[in-house]
C-alpha cells in the first residue's frame, strides 16, 4: 500500500458522510447531475424494464442536434442535454496557423487542429414525448484544440438544482439559465489546454450555493468555487496537476463539506468553504477520468490508463487513511457504480467486469467478460437490484446484482453510446450518437 499523508493533524473519525450536491427535497426523484442523485449511478425510486429494442419498449425516440457525450439530467418534466453543432463557417489559413502555434511544439504535429466554428447549444426535453421545450446557442467559437478521435465538444454533464440549470463547456464557457432558458449569468475561465488534444469532459459539482469547477490541464492548473446565483469566484486555489478528466465530489464530515479531487499526482480533500487542503493521497496513474464515489464514510477513487489503481480511503482515519487498495482491472474512462456496498467497475475501457466488497476489498468476481459487449465510456447505472451496462455498439447488458455475475437480460439498439444512462422513476435514457431515448413500458 502506498504512503499517504493526512495534511490536517487531529481530524476527528468521521462519524457520516452524506451526498449533499442539490437540494434533497426532490433531488432524489430525478437525476439532478452527473453520476445521479447520489453521486454514485444509483436511482432510488423507479421500475424501468429489463428488456428492450427498437421495436419494444420504446416511449419515444428524440434527434439530437450536432454531437456530444455530455450524460443528460432531468428534473420534472424537463430532460437537460448539451451539444456542439456546425455553426456552417469555417476557419481561415490563418486561424488554423495560429491554433497550431498556440501549442507546445511537441503537440503541433500530432493535435488535430479543428477548422469549423462550432455552436454550443443546451437543449431542453419534455419527458413526456421528446419534443424540444426550447434550445439556446450560449457561444459561437472557434475550438482552439481538437478532440480524441472518440471525443467531443460537449462531453461535460449539465447539473440543475430545480430552479437553475448549469450547462459547462470548459474553454467555451460556464453557463447559468433558468428553468426556462433564460441566461441569467455566464463566465469565461480561460482555455484548457488538454494532454495530446484529447479533448476536455469534468463536470461541475454543485453544493448548496456553490459550484465547483476543476480546472487541470497542461496549463496553470486550479481549482474554483463560485456562487452559483452570481457565478462570483468564492475561492481559487492552484494545482500542481497536469491533465485529468474527474469530476469533484462534495461529501459532508462531521458537517463539513468537503471537496475530493481525484488526479494523477494527488487525491486531495479541500475544506469547500475556503479550500485549505484537509488530507491527501497519492497512488493514481495516468490520466484520471473516473469520478470519486463513497458510501459509509469511505471514498472510492480509481484509475486505469496503462496501469490500474484503486484506493478506499477513510478521512479522518489515526494514521494511513487508505484502508485497502486494489491494483488490478481498474477502468480508464468509466466511473464506477457503488450500490449496496459492493463496488462494480469495468477493467480500462472494456466489457470486463469486476465487482468487490466496498467495505472489505475482497472480490466477489474479478475481470469477468460480457461477451456480448466490447467497448464501454458510459459508466454503469442500479436499481432495483439490477445492474445497467452499456456498450458502444448499442448493447445494454442488465445484470442482477450479487456476489455472482448473473445476466438478466441483454438488450441491442440501432445506435452507438458514450454517454452514461439516467434511470427517473420508470424511465431509462440513453443518450446516442444521433438519438435521445426514452425506454419505458408504454
Amino acid at each position: 500500500m502506498k504512503k499517504t499523508s493526512l495534511v490536517l493533524i487531529g481530524l476527528a473519525l468521521m462519524t457520516t458522510i452524506v451526498i449533499a450536491a442539490v437540494p434533497q427535497s426532490n433531488a432524489n426523484k430525478f437525476w439532478p447531475q452527473w453520476r445521479g442523485p447520489l453521486g454514485t449511478g444509483e436511482a432510488l425510486f423507479g421500475n424501468p424494464p429489463l428488456q428492450w429494442s427498437e421495436t419494444q419498449n420504446i416511449r419515444w425516440k428524440a434527434p439530437i442536434p450536432g454531437s456530444g457525450h455530455a450524460t443528460p439530467v432531468i428534473w420534472d418534466n424537463q430532460v437537460f442535454i448539451l451539444t456542439a453543432v456546425p455553426s456552417g463557417k469555417t476557419a481561415t489559413a490563418e486561424q488554423i496557423e495560429a491554433m497550431k502555434q498556440s501549442l507546445p511544439e511537441w503537440q503541433r504535429q500530432s493535435a488535430k487542429v479543428p477548422a469549423e466554428f462550432m455552436k454550443f447549444d443546451i437543449i431542453s426535453l419534455n419527458r413526456k414525448d421528446g419534443t424540444i421545450l426550447w434550445q439556446k446557442t450560449l457561444a459561437e467559437k472557434l475550438p482552439h484544440q481538437g478532440t480524441h478521435a472518440d471525443g467531443s465538444w460537449a462531453s461535460a454533464s449539465p447539473v440543475t438544482d430545480g430552479v437553475h440549470v448549469f450547462a459547462y463547456f470548459g474553454s467555451f464557457g460556464l453557463y447559468c439559465l433558468d428553468m426556462q432558458g433564460k441566461l441569467i449569468w455566464e463566465t469565461d475561465l480561460g482555455d484548457l489546454n488538454i494532454k495530446m488534444s484529447f479533448g476536455e469532459g469534468s463536470t461541475p459539482a454543485l453544493y448548496k450555493d456553490k459550484l465547483i469547477v476543476n480546472w487541470d490541464h497542461e496549463g496553470e492548473s486550479f481549482i474554483t468555487v463560485l456562487n452559483k446565483n452570481t457565478g462570483k469566484q468564492v475561492w481559487k486555489k492552484q494545482r500542481d496537476e497536469k491533465t485529468s478528466w474527474a469530476t469533484p465530489l462534495v461529501v459532508e464530515l462531521n458537517g463539513k463539506p468537503t471537496v475530493v479531487v481525484s488526479a494523477t499526482g494527488h487525491v486531495y480533500g479541500y475544506d469547500l468553504n475556503n479550500g485549505e487542503i484537509l488530507w491527501e493521497s497519492t497512488g493514481m496513474t495516468g490520466n484520471v477520468v473516473p469520478t470519486p464515489v463513497y458510501a459509509d464514510g469511505m471514498v472510492y477513487v480509481m484509475s486505469g490508463f496503462r496501469s490500474a489503481a484503486l484506493q478506499a480511503i477513510k478521512p479522518g482515519n489515526a494514521g494511513d487513511i487508505v484502508l485497502w487498495s486494489y491494483n488490478k482491472n481498474t477502468p480508464y474512462v468509466p466511473s464506477p457504480l457503488l450500490y449496496k456496498n459492493n463496488l462494480y467497475f469495468f477493467k480500462e475501457n472494456r466489457a470486463i467486469l469486476t465487482c468487490l466488497d466496498a467495505l472489505t476489498g475482497a472480490p466477489f468476481y474479478e475481470a469477468q467478460r460480457i461477451d456480448a459487449m466490447q467497448g464501454v465510456y458510459a459508466s454503469p447505472v442500479a436499481i432495483n437490484d439490477y445492474i445497467y451496462l452499456v456498450s458502444r455498439e448499442g448493447v445494454t447488458v442488465v445484470l442482477r446484482h450479487g456476489p455472482a455475475l448473473n445476466i438478466a437480460a441483454t438488450n441491442k439498439l440501432d445506435e452507438s453510446f458514450t454517454a452514461s444512462p439516467v434511470i427517473v422513476e420508470n424511465e431509462l435514457y440513453l443518450r446516442g450518437q444521433k438519438f435521445l431515448y426514452c425506454i419505458a413500458e408504454k
